[in-house]
């Protein structure tokens, strides 16, 4: 799961996959990360770990770290939030095995309409419910269509 600051959008993202994977009793590597530098080793914002308690997650633990090229070799899917996170992401990869591994997550709920997660930092908590539930609704999809 990748955002721009790692703080917002992706620890929520991760923290909903954590969910499903526990209550599906999958098998998975979740983890999230920036495209920025910003926000290394911060805890999520509290707006953040604020509306995935009141949806029944935990993701006080979470830290965020900066994306990197090692992530290709430990992931099969990288979700990113928005097209500018894409563009960052694919700069970094070094082959179309990498490229294709990245995704953006809404296409999950939007095949193939390149829709992006809104960044709710500037907003207020009403943006991080929005946010909550898209990346729910993506992730459920995604989750179902690994059953």
């Amino acid at each position: 799961m990748v955002c721009l600051g790692n703080i917002c959008r992706s620890p929520i993202a991760e923290g909903i996959l954590h969910h499903q994977i526990e209550l599906k009793k999958l098998e998975m590597t979740v983890d999230s990360a920036g495209t920025s530098d910003y926000h290394i080793d911060e805890s999520p914002d509290s707006r953040a770990i604020a509306v995935a308690k009141k949806n029944g997650i935990d993701i006080s633990n979470l830290r965020g770290r900066q994306f990197t090229v090692d992530d290709f070799d430990q992931f099969d899917v990288i979700f990113v939030m928005d097209y500018s996170n894409y563009e960052n992401v694919i700069k970094l990869a070094r082959s179309e095995e990498d490229k294709n591994k990245v995704q953006l997550i809404l296409n999950q709920i939007y095949p193939n309409e390149n829709q992006s997660v809104p960044d709710p930092y500037f907003g207020g908590d009403e943006g991080f419910d929005s946010v909550f539930n898209m990346l729910d609704a993506s992730i459920t999809n995604f989750i179902n269509k690994q059953l």
